[in-house]
């Protein structure tokens, strides 16, 4: 029997995940949106508030890891890899959040690859795309 509530909040959920993508320049602070939109490899580091920049970008993160760990939590069932997939996203958040405070404070072109791509990391929900397979492959290892 298919299970048609789940399938709606999974929805919903991921439907959350994209709305936060749709109007992140309403709900958070980040000059490096436009930034990264342009030519960025040959332009300027934009003028940025660091605290308020590492705050909205946290928040971002939070804002995704919650939903995040819920999709995980809907679509397995499972406690125990709730808790795994908190622990991870805990420990990516530390290491990212020190690389993207270093290049943010240190700003020099030939980083500024490396460190779009350690910002997509951060307001982006990548973790749990690359933790639902891996999941999802642990279970059927079972």
């Amino acid at each position: 029997m298919i299970n048609y509530g789940k399938y709606i909040l999974l929805f919903v959920l991921f439907l959350l995940l994209v709305l936060i993508r749709v109007f992140e320049d309403q709900l958070f602070y980040d000059p490096y949106l436009l930034f990264f939109k342009s030519d960025y490899l040959y332009m300027d580091n934009p003028r940025r508030e660091v605290f308020k920049l590492t705050t909205f970008t946290t928040l971002r993160y939070v804002l995704n890891t919650i939903i995040s760990l819920s999709i995980i939590f809907v679509f397995f069932k499972d406690k125990t890899m709730v808790k795994f997939s908190t622990a991870i996203y805990a420990l990516a958040y530390i290491v990212l959040l020190m690389l993207f405070l270093y290049f943010v404070l240190n700003p020099k072109q030939e980083d500024y690859y490396i460190f779009f791509n350690i910002r997509r990391f951060l307001i982006q929900p990548i973790i749990l795309l690359l933790l639902l397979p891996a999941l999802y492959y642990y279970k059927q290892q079972q």
